[in-house]
């Protein structure tokens, strides 16, 4: 059975990632995100599926900078200790360096564009992009920002 890894920060784009927990049962998958009170809840529905980063916030700049960092690390070992085949993400900042690591390991990385940006490319947008084997967008209008995306349509 394919592993598959959904990440995404805390918030809305967790909310988003969440829409396609029909898809946690076709696969062995496992849900990363950052560790708040709001997400502590979710090792009781997924147990031993789910696994936290650090979280931090940039309005915060000088510890977000060293949490950041400590992320990066975390996200290796993570992929190492999952190997997942294919890593689906729905951002932001959390998910961009494990990203990153799971094309450095020859893995899959399917990326969506968050259903709140109808107008303009996102910083994780941006730098997921260039590296998606899947690029989703959520709106028609969005495929004249990212020429190579699918429409998927919304989430919700």
């Amino acid at each position: 059975m394919k592993k598959v890894m959904f990440i995404s920060s805390t918030g809305g784009h967790l909310s988003e990632l969440l829409q396609l927990e029909p898809l946690f049962k076709e696969y062995d998958s496992y849900l990363v995100t950052e560790k708040t009170k709001s997400t502590v809840g979710l090792v009781q529905k997924y147990p031993q599926k789910v696994h936290f980063l650090v979280y931090g916030t940039k309005s915060h700049l000088i510890p977000y900078l060293f949490k950041f960092a400590l992320n990066i690390i975390k996200s290796l070992v993570l992929l190492l200790k999952i190997r997942p085949h294919v890593v689906v993400t729905t951002g932001t900042h959390t998910a961009v360096p494990m990203c990153y690591i799971a094309k450095l390991f020859h893995r899959k990385v399917i990326f969506i564009e968050t259903f709140a940006n109808s107008k303009s490319r996102t910083k994780a947008g941006n730098m997921i992009y260039p590296i998606a084997d899947v690029f989703i967008v959520q709106w028609e209008s969005m495929l004249e920002l990212y020429p190579k995306a699918i429409y998927g349509g919304w989430i919700y």
